[in-house]
């Protein structure tokens, strides 16, 4: 009994089968289309039905959240589309997405999923500018609300079947901002302002490479320095070379499983059980939760994909990525040692 207890303390409570239920009928849907109809902009309306089902709509405060989450994702993943082809306007967005990022990860860790949820849209959405079939955010941002009103649909469903009101009543807002006040006041302000400093200039600098180079698929890129932006890591050097080499091994373990397929309905056979796997055992630590979340909107947004013949390209992206955040965590963790050193003389 103690082994099984500790074989599924890493995530939260016994697995949640309904809300996994509806993450796989909420993605099923929108991939099944996109397979008949063999137009790629389906995969919006996938990723805003998995944005979605990241909140249990069981909870107190699910729907709102759920809507809320929906709503933000399609800013963001319009945000990004509409970056594109912009150098420094998409530098600037990367950046205020970083700061934003780690901001809401100084208030605990549901903000800072919030955050990191928000940020993966915005790299989506930048990074399938080409590849997408569309040609303005507005379609962007309209795809990834259908299929987040999607997932909600299903989600009233399921709380009618627990016997739950269709909405639960709204959280007192000075409540939560106490809430978040207190949370906030446990970290160093100099430790957080470093890391506010790190995750806008290495978000900045992965938004700019990318529209530089003219690199295809750029989310690659920015997904793999993405997962390396947690607050831990900027505490030591081992602990941040730790996430890029977990980061790079993901990258690499989706790679070989598209290359080996290179067919969009195996891609789509092997990613809604993945799904339903991993929504129904959500992790309940932030830096797993991080890993399972882009390993599975990277499986949602290539799954469809007809150019995995050709893999160099997405391994180059990670490559990048990874580096840059490497050589980033070293910059602030250099500026982190001149400050304690210089408080010290004082």
């Amino acid at each position: 009994m103690t082994r099984r207890r500790r074989w599924i303390g890493w995530h939260a409570g016994p697995p949640e089968l309904g809300v996994a239920v509806i993450a796989g009928l909420g993605c099923a849907l929108p991939l099944l289309l996109g397979l008949l109809s063999g137009h790629p902009g389906f995969l919006w309306a996938s990723a805003g039905a998995f944005q979605a089902s990241q909140v249990s709509p069981l909870h107190r405060y699910g729907m709102l959240r759920l809507l809320m989450l929906t709503l933000l994702g399609a800013c963001s993943a319009g945000l990004g589309f509409w970056a594109t082809g912009h150098a420094w306007a998409s530098m600037l967005l990367f950046g205020a997405f970083g700061l934003l990022l780690a901001w809401l990860q100084r208030f605990g860790k549901e903000a800072g999923k919030l955050g990191m949820n928000l940020a993966i849209c915005l790299c989506l959405g930048q990074g399938h500018t080409e590849v997408g079939g569309l040609h303005n955010a507005d379609a962007v941002a309209a795809l990834f609300i259908l299929g987040g009103l999607w997932v909600a649909l299903l989600a009233f469903g399921l709380r009618g079947l627990h016997g739950l009101r269709t909405w639960p009543h709204m959280p007192r807002l000075m409540a939560v901002l106490r809430v978040l006040r207190r949370q906030a006041k446990r970290l160093p302000e100099r430790r957080w302002r470093l890391h506010a400093l790190g995750c806008a200039l290495a978000l900045g600098s992965a938004g700019l490479i990318v529209e530089l180079a003219d690199l295809p698929r750029g989310h690659w890129l920015t997904l793999a320095l993405l997962g390396t932006l947690q607050l831990r890591a900027r505490s030591n050097l081992a602990r941040a070379l730790q996430l890029c080499m977990v980061s790079l091994a993901s990258a690499v373990l989706l790679l070989g499983l598209g290359y080996s397929l290179q067919s969009p309905a195996a891609m789509v056979a092997i990613t809604l059980p993945v799904i339903v796997l991993g929504r129904a055992l959500q992790a309940h630590r932030y830096g797993l939760y991080v890993l399972q979340v882009i390993v599975s909107f990277m499986l949602l947004s290539e799954c469809l994909a007809q150019d995995w013949q050709d893999p160099q390209q997405r391994l180059l992206n990670s490559l990048v990525g990874v580096v840059l955040a490497m050589l980033v965590a070293m910059l602030i963790h250099a500026l982190a040692r001149r400050f304690g050193q210089a408080k010290q003389e004082k």
